[in-house]
Parts: C-alpha cells; structure tokens; sequence
C-alpha cells in the first residue's frame, strides 16, 4: 500500500518549466491547479528563499496575490519558449520512472493530461492583433488624414501652393519623420517634459497624456513616411505633364529617390521588421542615407534649371531663398548628429550564466536613459536599458537571445562600438510621476534598477519576476536591488516559488502602495497581460509598443 503511494505522488508531480517542479493538488476542484510552492522559512513578514539566507536580500510574500497558474498560461514570464512538445516529453519522463504502473495509475494521469492546449499566439501576432487601437496607430492615422485632405484639395484646384510646391511637402514629411526619430531632438524634448509637467500641481490627466503621445510618435513617423510617397508621386505625375519646363536627369534623380522611400518603407512594414530585423535596419539606413544624397542633388538640380535654355546656372542666393533647402539642411544635420558621438570604447564583459551578460562602461549615467551598442557600427545597432548609480560607472544586462547577444556570453569582447549620446524612453518618463510601481521579468530589469540606485524625483516600487535570479543573473545584480528600501520591491524567482500572475501581482501592489501609473517591460504577451489588468483596474499603466 505504500508503495502505490508513493508512487501516486509522482504521478502528481510533472515539470512544467524547465527545471522548475510543480505540485499538483488533486484536492482543488481543477486537476491542474498549481500546489503550494516548495516550502520556505519565514522571518517576520518576509519571505526568506533559500538563495538570501546568507545576505539581506528579501522577498516580500504575496500569499494572495502570487497564485502560479498553468505552464502555458503564463510561460512568458520565465523568459523561455515552451510548446506543447516539450510538455508531452517532461510530463511523460516523469510518468515513466514509476515501475510496473497499475491501471489505477493510468486512469489518473489519463485525467491529468489536458484535454487541449491553447493555441500559442506568436510574438508578431501579439503585437499587431493584441494592442487594439493605441495612441501609435491615432497618430498615424492623424497625419495620414491630414496628408490625404491636402492632397485632395491641392488635386482638385483648391489648394493651389501645395499644387506647386508638392516637392516640398514631401520633404516636410520626411523632415517631421527624422525629427520623430532623431535622438538628440527627443532627448531634448524630452528633459523639457519631464522639467515643465513633473511637477506635483499637473494634473495625472495631463502626465499620462503627455506619456502616451511621447511613447507613440513613432506613428507620426511612419505616416509621415508613406505621406512623403504619396506627395513625391503627385509631384511627379505633375512634373510628366510638364516635361517641358524640366530635365530627364531631374525625373530620373526624383524616381531613385521615390523607389529608395518605398524600399526603405517595405523592409518597415512589421513582418520584414519584426521577422527580419537586421535585413530591416540595414535597408532603412543604407536606403535613406542614398535618398538624402540624391535629395540633395535633385534640389540643386531643380533650382538652377533653366527650362528656356536648358541649362543649369546656380547661384547661393537661388539656394537660399529655397525651403526645400533650409529642410534638406535640417534632416542633414538631424541625420548627422548621433554618428559624431560613436566611439570605439574597452568594455568588460562578464556573464553570470548562458542566459545574460553584463556590460561595463566608464562613466556614470542619468537614470531612465538607454543606449546603443554595436560590434560593426555600419551594419547593426542593439539598444539596452543603462544601470548606472550616476557616478563612476554603468552597464547593461543583456539577455542572450539573438545572435549578437549570445555572442557577448560566447566570446566576451575585448572593444565595441557605442553611441555616448544615450537616448530617452518610457523610463525617463518616470520622473513625470511622484509615485510610481516599475514591474520587470528577465531581463527587463535593466531598465529600471538605476532609479533604485540613485536618487531620481519619483517615488519607485519595484516588481521583478524572472527564474534562477542569482544563477542567470549573478550576485552582483542582487546586490545592486539590496541597497533600495525592502518594503518598496517584490521580487519572485520561478524556480523557486513558482509562476505567478503577474498581471494579478502587479494590479494588487499598484493598489497597496497608492501608486499614479504602473510601467512594464516585459515580452508582448507578458506586457499585454499587465496593461489589460491595469486598464481593468482604471490604473494607467504603459509598456513597450513594439514599434521599431
């Protein structure tokens, strides 16, 4: 008889996550409810895990609000794929080392195995069907609607100066485009934001707002890029209707230049962005860097065409008297900028385990700001969230998940190339607010452990889940976390206490510690789950759009 128990106990046992082992409760009214997690001493009202015995490093338990749910439900918080083959094969080699199983045995893992598996939806299908209309696609229609109505008017006689200066409406999307996408303007903006609303007497209102429309002007950039085809189309069917008041060498520029936007908006659209992200960067920079250059030639050529003698004559004062110039002038030096502050730096290179290294670099860093990396600055550019206490120092965590990253674990440089101009994102956003609940898995942490390192204007709580925190991550990230107030951060490893909910999680300490928003960063399902929860719960929350 004890034996046939002991061997209905590992029936009840199966790995639903790679090296993490879950109980399963025959007691609760769903078979594949989720036990308790393996059994931890308590110290007051921290949760003490195994892994912090030996330093002060807590975790605050959420006996009601950390509930591990279901394997496939929730596998994108342990930053691992998980499909349906590798569950059949790591609950079957648990069935297989009973011996001589019973039809008892049988009948009950029969019952055990779930009847059907929920599709898993992919990445790309998260990001453009699971967002809903957002405040990226109002922009983009926006500037669409407002681009398409010019043109109608200007096509049906009412609009008689974009009719004859369709050149240069082109160009006007092209530069409200650059300007949406240049570094130095948007860190610039930015600090203006953050000194001009952080302020206690603005209005919540006005901050998410403000948050929302800053997040999002990659929308205006991309309809000002399909804007600028359609007004470079128009200019040049006008243009074929008068050949005879310019040259072929002036059509021929503006067709290179029209086929160079459309390739560079093609490698754009979300399935070669999203699927093919090098082929995509590459085609967007190398394509656009020839459309200035040609757009350079074409104005040159269009202003000093004489269409009577056909000839060019050209003066400095005809360049200066054009717009189209003073344009082509600005995205210049918008384009320009960023690449004056690359640099060939010495990097140390350390890695805690094959999931994520670390990245050290000279020079203390403002919290909230990221920055670029590349190993060959012509071909492929990766940006990363900066830990940095703002003095002598900082780094990035990089979760080996690409080729790039999984070459840093691999083979450590020695050098590589960076942008000293770091940029500003949703994190720099944080200091909007006065009270704020940041909440991370894996390696999205990066991204906000400076605001626990030095001293910012918000008020940070922090939620981190990810597995094997001290093994993937090293000692030196946890002791970073060990130095902010304990009663403000919940952090959960999954191999030890299990999956929790995290949307349920973060809801609930968003409620406990009276927070204003909550930002997540976090995979697109993960990120998802976490708004859907807020926006349920009227709290206003933001995550990564997925936009570039």
């Amino acid at each position: 008889m004890e034996e046939r128990e002991n061997k209905e106990i590992k029936i009840a046992r199966f790995s639903s996550c790679r090296g993490v082992a879950f109980e399963i409760n025959p007691n609760r009214s769903n078979p594949f409810a989720i036990g308790s997690p393996p059994k931890q001493e308590r110290i007051g009202t921290w949760l003490w895990l195994p892994w912090t015995r030996n330093s002060s490093f807590k975790v605050l338990p959420q006996p009601h609000t950390i509930s591990p749910t279901r394997s496939r439900a929730s596998s994108h918080f342990c930053d691992i794929d998980i499909d349906a083959s590798d569950f059949e094969v790591e609950f079957i080699a648990e069935v297989q080392d009973i011996e001589k199983p019973d039809k008892a045995n049988v009948v009950k893992v029969q019952k055990l195995l779930p009847k059907s598996d929920p599709p898993r939806r992919s990445r790309l299908s998260i990001i453009l069907l699971d967002q809903g209309f957002t405040c990226y696609k109002g922009l983009f229609l926006v500037c669409m609607a407002l681009n398409v109505v010019a043109l109608a008017l200007s096509a049906a006689g009412c609009f008689p100066y974009a009719k004859t200066r369709a050149a240069l409406f082109s160009i006007g999307n092209i530069l409200a485009l650059t300007l949406c996408r240049s570094e130095a303007a948007l860190r610039v903006i930015f600090w203006l934001t953050v000194q001009t609303l952080g302020r206690p007497c603005v209005s919540l209102r006005i901050k998410t707002a403000t948050t929302s429309f800053l997040q999002s002007v990659g929308g205006i950039h991309s309809g000002c890029g399909v804007s600028s085809i359609a007004w470079l189309a128009y200019s040049l069917v006008l243009t074929l209707k008068n050949k005879d008041k310019t040259s072929p060498e002036i059509i021929g520029v503006a067709f290179t230049i029209l086929s160079l936007i459309l390739l560079s908006s093609f490698a754009a659209f979300p399935l070669i962005r999203h699927l093919h992200h090098n082929v995509f960067e590459r085609i967007h920079r190398f394509a656009g860097w020839m459309a200035l250059i040609l757009l350079w030639l074409f104005i040159l050529l269009s202003i000093s065409y004489e269409p009577y003698s056909h000839t060019y004559d050209l003066t400095m004062s005809k360049v200066v008297k054009k717009q189209e110039c003073w344009f082509t002038l600005a995205i210049t030096i918008l384009i320009i900028i960023p690449w004056l502050s690359v640099r060939k730096v010495q990097v140390n290179v350390s890695s805690a385990s094959s999931h994520a290294s670390i990245i050290k670099f000279e020079g203390g860093v403002e919290a909230g700001l990221l920055g670029r990396i590349s190993p060959s600055p012509l071909s492929e550019w990766h940006a990363f969230g900066i830990i940095s206490d703002g003095k002598k120092e900082h780094m990035m965590l990089a979760g080996a998940v690409g080729d790039f990253t999984k070459s840093l674990v691999s083979t450590p440089p020695k050098h590589l190339w960076v942008r000293t101009m770091h940029f500003a994102g949703l994190p720099y956003l944080v200091n909007l607010y006065q009270r704020v609940l940041l909440v991370a898995t894996g390696s999205g942490i990066c991204v906000f452990l400076s605001f626990l390192l030095q001293p910012s204007k918000a008020d940070v709580c922090l939620i981190w889940v990810a597995k094997d925190i001290e093994l993937n991550f090293g000692r030196e990230i946890i002791e970073m976390m060990n130095k902010y107030s304990k009663e403000k951060v919940i952090v959960h490893d999954t191999a030890i206490s299990g999956r929790p909910n995290v949307a349920e999680v973060s809801v609930n300490a968003a409620i406990k510690w009276n927070v204003e928003v909550v930002i997540v960063t976090s995979n697109p399902e993960g990120s998802r789950d976490v708004l859907r929860a807020c926006k349920r719960a009227n709290i206003p929350a933001f995550g990564p759009i997925w936009d570039s």
